[in-house]
C-alpha cells in the first residue's frame, strides 16, 4: 500500500509520518533525505517532478515487495501526485502558506483525498493507523 502525506512545507506531514509508521509497521522516505541522497535542491518545476520519480520508485519498489510504504513530500502539483499514484492519499491542510513563495504560488490544493487534516490533536497518527487497518488491511 503507497500512502502520500501531502501538503505545504511546515504543515507537519514529518511529523505525522515519523509517528504513523511505526503504527503501520511501513517503509517511510522523507523528501528532504531523499533530495539529500540525490543532491538535488532543484525546485523548479522540473525538479519537482523528478522528485515526484524518485519518491515513486522508492515507493513502488516497497508496494511490489508487499510492505507499506509512506513518503512525505510536498507534491504540489496534480501532475505530480498523478505521476506518484498513491493507494491513499493524506493532505496536511494545517497552514495557507509556507515560508517559500515559490512553493506557495505553484501548490494546487488536491480536489481528491482520502484524509484531510486541517488541524493538528495528539491523537491525528493513531486515528489514521486505525482506519487505515480498518480499510485496507
Amino acid at each position: 500500500m503507497k500512502i502520500l502525506v501531502m501538503g505545504l512545507p511546515g504543515s507537519g506531514k514529518t511529523y505525522l509520518t515519523e509517528r504513523l509508521a511505526p503504527l503501520l509497521n511501513a517503509a517511510w522516505y522523507n523528501a528532504d533525505k531523499v533530495r539529500e541522497m540525490a543532491n538535488d535542491w532543484d525546485f523548479s518545476y522540473e525538479g519537482r517532478s523528478r522528485q515526484s520519480n524518485r519518491m515513486k520508485t522508492f515507493a513502488d519498489f516497497e508496494k511490489s515487495h508487499g510492505r507499506f510504504v509512506i513518503c512525505d513530500f510536498v507534491c504540489p502539483t496534480k501532475s505530480t501526485r498523478n505521476n506518484f499514484n498513491a493507494d491513499i492519499t493524506v493532505w496536511l491542510d494545517t497552514i495557507k502558506e509556507c515560508r517559500f513563495e515559490d512553493t506557495n504560488k505553484i501548490f494546487q490544493a488536491p480536489s481528491n483525498v482520502d484524509y484531510h487534516i486541517t488541524e493538528w490533536n495528539d491523537k491525528n497518527h493513531i486515528n489514521l493507523a486505525y482506519d487505515i487497518k480498518e480499510k485496507y488491511v
